[in-house]
């Protein structure tokens, strides 16, 4: 799946600056560094924004390119943040088979947002991913922790009603 950036505008703190600066320091000069300032960079932020990235490429003094190249590459990066509730829909055989497309266009109605996105209240993200691992209950999707199966369409807006309140 594409990833693609969010409209969400970026919110650092100086204390997430300091730590950035700190890991900076640690590997700035060492060959592959890049890739461990990114990974420590999302513990710190929780996903990549640009503007991490552009600070990240300045301080390594490599081209922007390079960096954003490495965090669109790589699934384990993240250019979103992730919602307080995340919805992930499996899209993985079993689940695709019995109707998890279906699912993930009702979600996308429901949330007003695109797979890789965020509502505009931070509330909610929505992704879909690959097997969970409860073919069995086919169609899955989970939110934050909680796992949902043998779902239809029409029992969604109810699900999502539950993290609203």
């Amino acid at each position: 799946m594409k990833k693609t950036m969010t409209s969400v505008p970026f919110k650092g703190t100086p204390e997430q600056k300091e730590k950035l600066d700190a890991v900076i320091a640690e590997y700035k000069g060492k060959k592959g560094a890049t890739m461990p300032i990114l990974q420590k960079a999302q513990d710190i932020y929780g996903y990549l924004p640009t503007e991490v990235q552009h600070y990240i490429a300045n301080a390594l003094d490599v081209p922007f390119s390079e960096v954003y190249g490495i965090v669109t590459f790589y699934a384990q990066f993240l250019l979103n943040p992730k919602g307080e509730h995340p919805v992930s829909v499996c899209l993985g055989t079993a689940c695709y088979v019995k109707g998890s497309g279906k699912l993930m266009e009702e979600l996308q109605n429901i949330l007003n947002i695109q797979p890789g996105g965020i509502t505009d209240d931070l509330k909610f993200s929505l992704d879909a991913t690959r097997c969970i691992g409860a073919c069995g209950l086919a169609p899955v999707m989970t939110i934050g922790e909680d796992v949902y199966g043998r779902l239809e369409p029409s029992m969604l807006k109810d699900i999502i009603n539950k993290y609203r309140a």
